[in-house]
């Protein structure tokens, strides 16, 4: 008969304002959104010693700016050193503002079914870069970047959507650290001007 799976679906005494708290949450979003930073001060960006390297955060979801779908850093890479070593979904790029180096880029094969599986392809490509020069990773694909000059620096400057990671595809693996990572290093102009002037400081 009609209505045959009331006794299933009536069941349960648990209330919640869900759909009100939204309602709440985009009527109050003009408000949230004025105290929110639209200028980022040098000062306001955190340093991270990460295990993909040195890293200036530029643009983060916990960093209370007004932007909704994109994470930046800065990336310094010391002389003749290289970054870390890792894989995520989504797709990013990087802006090359100085130096010359070359990336490491490996594919893999995906198979999404009841559960997710990569395999790395066994061809890894070589891609040349310099200063000016744009950077791009596609998605899930294993990269590395390597400065190729022993005297100076590399920075470059990289773009990702969070939307993955909003989207339950935080799918991010570090493979390799890079050289510099010390979880007990503190970053500050001092540091970073050793790691700048230091030549070849990792071999």
């Amino acid at each position: 008969m009609a209505w045959g799976e009331t006794s299933a679906w009536i069941s349960g005494e648990d209330n919640q304002p869900l759909y009100g708290r939204l309602l709440q949450e985009a009527t109050e979003a003009p408000v949230r959104n004025a105290g929110r930073k639209k200028i980022v001060r040098p000062h306001e960006m955190p340093w991270e010693m990460s295990r993909q390297g040195i890293l200036k955060h530029l643009i983060n979801e916990d960093m209370n700016t007004r932007m909704e779908t994109v994470d930046a850093y800065m990336q310094i890479i010391p002389a003749g050193s290289r970054s870390g070593r890792h894989r995520h979904l989504a797709e990013e790029c990087l802006y090359v503002l100085e130096g010359r180096g070359y990336d490491q880029h490996q594919d893999c094969d995906v198979e999404i079914t009841d559960t997710y599986h990569w395999k790395p392809r066994p061809e890894i490509q070589r891609f040349e870069w310099e200063a000016g020069d744009v950077i791009y990773v596609p998605p899930n694909t294993i990269h590395q970047h390597f400065n190729a000059e022993p005297g100076r620096p590399v920075r470059l400057i990289s773009a990702i959507n969070r939307i993955y990671r909003h989207s339950g595809l935080n799918d991010l693996e570090q493979l390799d650290d890079a050289p510099e990572y010390d979880p007990d290093v503190t970053l500050d102009a001092d540091a970073i001007r050793r790691y700048l002037s230091a030549p070849n400081p990792v071999g």
